[in-house]
């Protein structure tokens, strides 16, 4: 699985599952940059075969229903959706 990774202040593993298309995704994405986190990230939508399984395999092992955004912090909690105050309260 490719990730694309963003540089910043490194406060651990930071993995951004997420939809070129969905609007919610994004503001997680301007948050984590704005609070100058360093992250990796996959649009998901933008995967094809081998790389979309693994992608949701991975996905599915943190988020059962497959939502997006899934934001996961140090391969130890989970942030579904956009909710300004757990990222923050994360990684702020």
């Amino acid at each position: 699985m490719d990730l694309e990774h963003i540089d910043g202040h490194k406060k651990g593993e930071v993995i951004l599952f997420a939809l070129s298309t969905c609007g919610w995704c994004k503001k997680t994405r301007s948050l984590l940059e704005e609070l100058g986190i360093a992250y990796d990230y996959i649009y998901v939508d933008l995967t094809e075969n081998d790389e979309r399984i693994e992608a949701l395999e991975e996905l599915k092992r943190w988020n059962s229903s497959l939502s997006f955004p899934t934001l996961i912090i140090n391969n130890e909690r989970v942030i579904i959706g956009f909710d300004r105050t757990s990222i923050v309260g994360a990684l702020g």
